[in-house]
């Protein structure tokens, strides 16, 4: 194998890896939650948790699916953030694992043309790998916020890593 094939191996397999840990750490993260509190707002100026699942779908569809995968982009940004019920919080988790698992398909049968093709998205100049470093780094910034207001929530530590020594020293 090429280095230009490792390097884009590499690419996607560390863009999914990272796409999976958010999700993951999102799931364990509501499952301490109700239906109803996934849609409460800490206060005016914050998004409720089936907000920022809604924004992280129309992100990820808008970023990798639409750009990326060179399909329309049809995404209603604003309406991410005006709903304020209707999924139940199993339906929130399953809108985001199909949305995450279409970006991630996306993602890798992307060609090494579409990689370093530069397209405007939301305004912005990417190529597709700036694409996918956007996606993935907002996917896990947004993903560090609903694990913050769970938190605050329950005052409960999450557990993400429960199991594994995090103090292990490098190699």
């Amino acid at each position: 194998m090429d280095k230009e094939s490792q390097l884009i191996e590499e690419l996607v397999k560390n863009a999914l890896y990272r796409m999976d840990e958010s999700t993951r750490m999102i799931k364990k993260s509501l499952e301490n939650l109700t239906d109803n509190e996934i849609w409460q707002k800490p206060n005016d100026s914050l998004n409720s948790i089936g907000n920022l699942i809604l924004h992280l779908c129309g992100n990820m569809t808008q970023y990798i699916i639409s750009s990326l995968g060179e399909m329309e982009d049809k995404r209603n940004r604003d309406a991410e953030f005006q709903t304020k019920d209707g999924l139940t919080k199993d339906e929130s988790i399953k809108k985001l694992e199909n949305t995450v698992d279409d970006a991630k398909r996306v993602i890798f049968d992307a060609k090494p043309e579409q990689l370093v093709k530069i397209r405007s998205v939301q305004g912005f100049s990417f190529s597709g790998v700036g694409v996918i470093m956007h996606a993935v780094e907002h996917f896990s910034y947004h993903t560090g916020q609903i694990a913050f207001w769970v938190k605050l929530l329950r005052d409960k530590d999450l557990g993400f890593y429960d199991g594994l020594d995090l103090n292990t020293k490098n190699k």
